[in-house]
């Protein structure tokens, strides 16, 4: 990997990211390129001048410190208010449900002893999340303590930009030690571990794909709504697209959208988006290209963008779009699919997971220190107890059927009977998250990812629709990413 501070150097010259929601953010994809700066780097003695320790005795003559009701964490070296950025109401809710002794005090507040939480949400949509959090961060020297950003959140497709930056701290600096995360999956560490090897940030979730698929019509096109029967139809590429005839034959589309199935395929590129300056397309995106372009020209699937509402209508019992399946983590199911609407396949149960033609990954949400925080012991505690904590972790489980970013607890869960997910129908699908989540393999991430794919599948789009030959449409890709990123080419 490259040095410290070459890759300082790389991260504020490139332009600010795209997108994972819900998820993604992994939850919102976006489809504008980011051209804005990233944060101009603080020095690293100004980043030890402004870190607090991780635990500060309190002087005698003091208030008793303020406490976690779980632990007794001592927080009373640290300021009056925790400011929180990110881009939707995950966290929120997550810590609203799970963290020890936080007390609500309206949407976007809450209490933790005598600190006040705030929350500062701003959606991911146009970037406008990485632009706040940027000008903000550019600011963060010179705020005083109680405006102060103390922790925000990135997403992986854009984390090396704050990693790789003296905005973000070390974990270890804030007295988290290895001995701690020993129980997390190590591609959550990969995302966020910067080029000199620091740890800069940690998760609560891990986010393994699979394919989920619409029980009513496995029964009626395969014979069987079973994981293990409807597999056997999807278990390679070849197999999918032979399925995906077969749903046209009946009237249904094997994805939304030929965009549901890209992260499958750039997940497992051998070689990154850029070798030595210059642009790579991999054999991998390649065959996504092919593939798509043979199932748009078929009407098996559709062009639309995630997020769409086109791409929504999928979710739904009555719908113009009938689809048979999405890819997609732990968070796209409970998160994501209208469990809620009455008039959605998931309030009835009506879906089930098996894994699909390939593993993958998408998105996934991580907690990072802001350099010049007042509230280190509190933010230490929140990564603490968020992602550590095993009896925490099995709460989010439980409650929120997410996927949790510690293997003994995902695993004892994986053969656990009493549980299952609603929206799968009951279905346990833990084990074939937890398959997926030990075989993520982080090799080939780089700072230019978000960029390089969300501009790969816009500028597709055209040769999928015949507006453009492929020819056309890479040069067009090629363009895109050489303006926003000048220092590269192909």
């Amino acid at each position: 990997m490259k040095k410290f501070k070459k890759a300082i150097a790389l991260s504020l010259s490139l332009a600010m990211g795209l997108s994972l929601a819900a998820c993604g953010d992994k939850k919102e994809e976006t489809t504008t390129a980011a051209t804005t700066a990233a944060p101009a780097e603080t020095t690293t003695e100004a980043a030890k001048e402004t870190e607090a320790p991780a635990e500060t005795e309190a002087p005698a003559e003091t208030e008793a410190p303020a406490e976690t009701e779980a632990a007794g964490a001592d927080f009373s070296a640290d300021g009056k208010v925790l400011n929180v950025y990110c881009w939707n109401e995950e966290f929120k809710s997550r810590l609203t449900d799970h963290y020890p002794g936080y007390e609500k005090v309206d949407d976007t507040t809450g209490k933790i002893g005598d600190i006040t939480v705030k929350f500062n949400i701003t959606p991911s949509e146009n970037n406008a999340y990485q632009n706040n959090l940027d000008a903000t961060l550019k600011e963060q020297a010179d705020a005083a303590d109680d405006e102060k950003i103390d922790l925000f959140l990135v997403e992986a497709d854009y984390a090396l930009k704050y990693v790789n930056t003296d905005f973000t701290m070390p974990v270890a600096d804030l007295g988290i030690t290895d001995a701690e995360l020993a129980d997390q999956y190590q591609y959550t560490k990969d995302v966020v571990t910067s080029s000199d090897g620091a740890l800069k940030g940690v998760s609560w979730q891990g986010c393994p794909g699979v394919l989920i698929y619409n029980r009513a019509m496995a029964t009626e096109v395969f014979g069987s709504d079973d994981p293990a029967e409807v597999q056997k139809n999807f278990s390679d590429w070849g197999k999918f697209k032979e399925s995906a005839k077969t749903l046209k034959e009946k009237g249904y589309y094997v994805n939304a959208t030929v965009n549901d199935a890209y992260r499958v395929f750039s997940n497992n590129v051998s070689t990154p988006w850029v070798v030595d300056g210059k642009i790579t397309i991999d054999p991998a995106l390649k065959d996504w290209v092919d593939m798509s372009k043979e199932l748009v020209d078929a009407g098996e699937t559709t062009t639309e963008g995630l997020w769409s509402d086109t791409w929504n209508k999928g979710f739904m019992k009555d719908s113009d779009l009938p689809t048979f399946s999405y890819f997609g983590p732990a968070w796209l199911i409970d998160f994501c699919m209208a469990a809620d609407n009455e008039a959605s396949i998931a309030h009835d149960g009506g879906w089930a997971a098996t894994e699909g033609p390939q593993g993958f990954y998408w998105g996934g949400t991580w907690i990072c220190a802001a350099t010049g925080t007042d509230n280190p012991a509190l933010v230490a505690d929140i990564m603490r107890k968020m992602t550590c904590d095993a009896e925490v972790m099995k709460g989010i489980v439980t409650k929120d059927n997410d996927f949790v970013n510690n293997k003994p607890t995902m695993e004892a869960m994986a053969t656990d009977t009493s549980y299952g997910d609603a929206v799968l129908g009951g279905q346990n699908a833990l084990a074939m998250f937890c398959a997926g989540a030990d075989k993520i393999d982080l090799s080939n991430i780089s700072v230019y990812d978000q960029g390089c794919n969300e501009k790969f599948q816009q500028a597709m789009k055209n040769y999928f629709e015949g507006t453009s030959s492929y020819d056309e449409a890479l040069n067009a890709f090629y363009t895109d990413v050489e303006t926003t990123y000048p220092e590269l080419s192909h």
